[in-house]
């Protein structure tokens, strides 16, 4: 009949070697906790290495970043663009100029394309153009590399506008550290909207305030996702 065998003995032998397993567990753990405080985006956030490597634009790539820049260079060819790719702004006359590095103007003129059958400035009018001018602004900024799409946007009706309507265009967020970065981002954009003074003497009449949130690509990630051709 064999010996019987010491169990307590036995279990207080195995725990030995799994000491340093457990031991180097933790010790992975902690090297792992202040790469975690350091909050670092995830993995999927980072551009692929092979996105990274600069590659030969086609020529339709080419001709299209030339076309954007051009619709930003003045007024004549961004009327000339509008016309083309976006009739709408084409129609409603909408001037966009800027102010200084944090604040961008556009001005939509009382012309009967924009009025209503009471003869004021039409809500369709007020709201449409505020994404316009919300988008050319941040394309202004951004320039040819990156794609612009408005995610959100919310107009608050003040008052009648029996004038042209200039919107006063302020970034919430700061958007060169934002395109610095080089990854998409969202940017939200706050406009009031002002009925155009005649003479220095009048008081200004706010008739609006629109929010917008513009989600900002570059080209390149879109690319690298398949996305763009």
């Amino acid at each position: 009949m064999p010996p019987a065998v010491n169990d307590t003995a036995a279990s207080k032998a195995r725990p030995q070697a799994e000491i340093p397993a457990s031991e180097d567990a933790r010790a992975d753990a902690e090297a792992a906790e202040p790469q975690a405080a350091q909050g670092q985006p995830a993995d999927d956030t980072h551009p692929h290495p092979e996105a990274k490597k600069k590659r030969k634009r086609t020529k339709w790539e080419r001709l299209e970043a030339f076309i954007s820049r051009l619709s930003t260079r003045n007024h004549f060819w961004h009327r000339v663009c509008s016309r083309i790719w976006l009739p709408h702004a084409y129609f409603s006359g909408i001037r966009m100029k800027m102010i200084d590095a944090r604040t961008f103007e556009a001005v939509v003129p009382f012309r009967r394309f924009n009025r209503n059958w009471y003869n004021a400035m039409a809500g369709a009018a007020l709201l449409g153009n505020a994404e316009i001018a919300g988008g050319s602004y941040i394309f202004r900024v951004c320039g040819a590399d990156w794609t612009v799409v408005c995610k959100k946007l919310e107009y608050k009706f003040l008052r009648p506008c029996l004038g042209p309507a200039v919107y006063q265009i302020e970034p919430e967020e700061d958007i060169e550290a934002l395109i610095a970065a080089g990854r998409e981002f969202n940017l939200t954009i706050k406009m009031n909207v002002v009925q155009q003074i005649r003479r220095p003497s009048d008081r200004v009449k706010r008739v609006g305030v629109a929010t917008s949130t513009f989600h900002v690509t570059p080209k390149a990630h879109q690319r690298s996702r398949g996305r763009l051709k």
